[in-house]
């Protein structure tokens, strides 16, 4: 995996710092700090509970959370959020605790936080609610008004062309760019909370952009943006590490996405509630797609399997690839599945592409690779991108190996090779294929965005997506 990113902040920005670790609520046992830590004790709970909502992208009731100086700010009720020693009339305490017998009012529509969490809260506020964030993670504000500024194109994980064909959606820090479909121009920077972006997918209607990304070792985050406002009509925490494979279902109605605690989950695109849990893969889930129907979700995983998850019920119904031990050598990284059929192309660590059948037709044997219908010619190091053509005749593939990138595109039936891009000069991790069928965008560690011809590998443009500082 690309973890390491080409950024051109200044100062350096360290992606896991010491103190930095969200943790899991801890036990209620646990005795509470004598002195509470706003940047290891309270930060992380604003994190995961707090910041999906009240942030500089989408600040509901006026507030915003994600610094330390916003909490002590009004919100459109005129309140102060944060008044220090005085838990009592501080908003953000107010809100989080039971009303007149009501349950708290924070986080709206979700559980209430832990009683530990709220004591960390109030004791802190009691405290003086005072800032102990490290100098060296006091970072620059990242928002609309202050977007990321960069020095190099950062490492790109995720491309998507929309349905129209006219919007080509690019992964930065802390971003998601909108260009022109030719790369012609830079039409919208959507920037949110997570640092890093790792996958970006337009639902099929054409109407919403899903985003799935985080902060190493401390949140992960889904985004739903409405594509023509240009506005966040969701933030999602989830989990304490970046989260990968953004997926829509058919309707629109679903977003699937995979995590570092190994679980594949999906929530409501409307109000973001979590209406599936699977918990059966061994390593990280990086992608996922669902079947023509959206019955079914498939997933892919760094412990060499490919899963298929039943999407009324959440259970794992059946391994699609064999579990024999080395039949699969290393994980997988990426799925796509034929636009009309329930076939899967899949590519990982052994840089081989393959070919699947979702759903099995007789009973798993010992040894067996049933599901598998073909297999493609190997390529240079690990696969990292795999998309089916809008038709679904063709299929591409963009691989990394010592620092060089390769990108192949195959007839699905028949596995024959049809085209080797030219100018391809580093490795590459994301592919995307535009509605037309004509042109396939990929990028990667380079940092630049490549078009080029799908029949012929020729190049037609390659672009840096970001402004650059000079």
């Amino acid at each position: 995996m690309p973890w390491f990113r080409r950024l051109a902040w200044t100062p350096m920005i360290l992606l896991v710092a010491s103190g930095v670790l969200a943790q899991p609520d801890k036990k209620k046992d646990d005795k509470l700090p004598a002195n509470v830590s706003y940047y290891k004790d309270v930060r992380p709970i604003f994190q995961q509970h707090c910041q999906g909502c009240h942030q500089p992208a989408m600040a509901k009731g006026g507030y915003v959370m994600t610094g330390h100086a916003d909490l002590f700010k009004k919100s459109d009720t005129e309140a102060a959020g944060i008044v220090a020693g005085k838990p009592e009339i501080s908003g953000v305490y107010q809100q989080i605790i039971p009303q007149k017998g009501k349950k708290p009012a924070m986080p709206r529509g979700k559980e209430p936080l832990s009683q530990r969490e709220v004591t960390l809260i109030k004791k802190w506020i009691e405290q003086g609610a005072k800032d102990d964030t490290p100098a060296s993670a006091r970072l620059p504000s990242v928002d609309a008004e202050h977007p990321p500024v960069y020095k190099l194109p950062p490492v790109i994980d995720g491309l998507a062309f929309n349905k129209a064909g006219t919007l080509l959606a690019v992964t930065g820090y802390h971003e998601v760019l909108l260009h022109k479909a030719d790369g012609t121009g830079l039409l919208a920077r959507l920037v949110g909370m997570s640092e890093m972006v790792q996958s970006v997918s337009f639902s099929p209607d054409g109407k919403w952009l899903a985003v799935t990304g985080g902060n190493p070792g401390r949140f992960g985050e889904v985004q739903i943006w409405n594509v023509e406002k240009r506005k966040l009509k969701l933030s999602i925490p989830v989990t304490f590490d970046t989260i990968y494979g953004a997926s829509w279902s058919h309707d629109s109605k679903l977003v699937a996405f995979g995590c570092a605690d190994n679980s594949l989950r999906a929530i409501d695109a409307q109000t973001g509630s979590q209406v599936l849990f699977q918990g059966a893969h061994g390593d990280w889930v990086l992608d996922t797609v669902f079947s023509v129907k959206g019955t079914h979700l498939v997933s892919v995983s760094r412990d060499m399997s490919m899963k298929l998850t039943e999407v009324a019920t959440a259970r794992m119904v059946d391994n699609i690839t064999s579990i024999t031990p080395g039949a699969l050598k290393g994980g997988l990284q990426a799925v796509d599945r034929h636009p009309t059929r329930d076939q899967l192309f899949i590519g990982g660590a052994d840089g081989t592409p393959k070919l699947y059948q979702m759903f099995r037709t007789k009973d798993r044997k010992i040894n067996d690779d049933f599901n598998r219908i073909r297999t493609f010619a190997p390529m240079q190091g690990r696969i990292f991108a795999a998309k089916f053509s809008p038709d679904g005749s063709r299929v591409v593939a963009g691989s990394s190996s010592d620092g060089k990138g390769e990108v192949r595109v195959f007839e699905t039936d028949t596995g024959k090779s049809v085209s080797t891009f030219k100018g391809i000069n580093g490795p590459i991790y994301a592919l995307a294929y535009h509605p037309s069928g004509s042109v396939i965008a990929s990028a990667g560690f380079e940092g630049v965005v490549h078009l080029n011809d799908a029949a012929t590998g020729a190049l037609i443009r390659d672009f840096v997506p970001v402004p650059l500082k000079k």
